[in-house]
């Protein structure tokens, strides 16, 4: 059998080379307009008024707990079912990441347990659209704006996904992507932030500026301090190609889903449900394996005939670090990192391959 990878990239060098040259040919490696192209055409296609790139979702999370100056004495309460980066952000900044439970069908987090964690020190929540679906955020916004909380999206895996016709980047007050290889829309690394709030977008112009707002004379006016997150050039190309072909991808990905389900669905695997109203990328088609299935071995037999495959994510709370400190795992996200496989997902996968080899591999 050939090795079948879980993601393959949806962009080729020959759509890319004309841009890539001109780039080489011009110097201008950053700051360039193909990066104000990126930018507009993601506040254009999420719906947001702004829209700012980064070097990660990682970065563009960190900064938007900055411009909420989070800091040290501050909870911000974010659902457990994610990669780290989501709590480790919290952590820096010397701020306590809080952990809310998931529901075990859709992955997201639970209203009735965002409501228990919210106190007199919570000072923002980050909703995190697991494995790319944003199900249930629009409940989670109004619990936000009854407490007169900032809700960040966590949507590193949610571009092209939507809730109630609502794309991600124009649901939240802040909405952070990622263009990390893994993900729909890859430009080797990058990221990206939107909002809607023209305070924020002020705040943002400057500090990712390095600081910098005008003029002083012949040169930059640095009228505070700031950073360097940019996207260079030839990474705005890459992702701006494909983001113009995403809904197309979102398609493609979703009938991949539906053809492992009437297959797999009968073996007594369970899909991430992706409830009414909500529109999921299928960033990472995810499965609750059968409960007589051992989950670790299932993995470790399909990566040993070339069937490349990996766990759902992470209970963040039961890592290590985060419980040694804590102690506090969440039961629902718990269960689900020891309980689900993420299968490979694009156009022309072998479904059929693949299926064969879970079966031979579970008997």
């Amino acid at each position: 059998m050939n090795n079948i990878r879980l993601m393959k990239p949806y962009i080729a060098y020959d759509e890319v080379e004309a841009e890539f040259k001109a780039v080489f040919e011009s110097g201008i490696f950053t700051r360039g307009h193909n990066v104000e192209l990126l930018r507009k055409q993601l506040a254009e296609y999420t719906g947001a008024k702004h829209a700012f790139l980064m070097t990660s979702a990682t970065t563009a999370l960190w900064v938007c707990l900055k411009l909420l100056n989070i800091g040290k004495g501050d909870e911000v309460i974010v659902s457990d079912f994610s990669f780290p980066a989501t709590a480790n952000v919290v952590e820096d900044l010397g701020a306590t990441p809080v952990f809310a439970d998931v529901d075990t069908q859709t992955f997201n987090v639970l209203p009735e347990e965002l409501e228990k964690k919210i106190n007199a020190r919570t000072k923002a929540v980050i909703f995190v659209d697991a494995l790319g679906s944003p199900a249930g955020i629009t409940k989670i916004k109004a619990i936000c704006e009854k407490h007169g909380l900032p809700l960040i999206e966590d949507a590193a895996c949610g571009i092209g996904s939507a809730e109630n016709g609502q794309r991600c980047g124009s649901i939240a007050d802040l909405t952070c992507f990622s263009f990390h290889p893994r993900k729909l829309i890859s430009s080797g690394e990058g990221g990206a932030i939107t909002t809607n709030r023209d305070d924020w977008a002020d705040w943002l112009d400057v500090k990712l500026m390095h600081g910098a707002k005008g003029l002083k004379g012949i040169a930059m006016d640095f009228v505070d301090y700031g950073y360097n997150f940019r996207l260079p050039e030839l990474q705005a190309i890459m992702a701006s190609k494909q983001l113009a072909r995403i809904e197309y991808i979102v398609d493609e990905r979703n009938n991949v889903r539906n053809a492992y389900i009437s297959k797999l669905e009968p073996l007594g695997f369970v899909p991430q449900e992706i409830t009414a109203g909500a529109r999921s990328n299928i960033q990472s088609l995810v499965f609750k394996v059968p409960e007589n299935c051992n989950r670790d071995a299932l993995v470790l037999a399909l990566r040993k005939v070339g069937v490349e495959t990996t766990i759902g994510t992470y209970a963040m709370s039961s890592g290590t670090y985060f419980m040694s400190k804590y102690a506090d795992p969440q039961k629902n996200a718990t269960l689900l990192e020891q309980t689900t496989i993420t299968l490979p997902c694009f156009g022309g996968v072998e479904v059929d391959t693949v299926v064969d080899a879970i079966m031979n591999a579970t008997k």
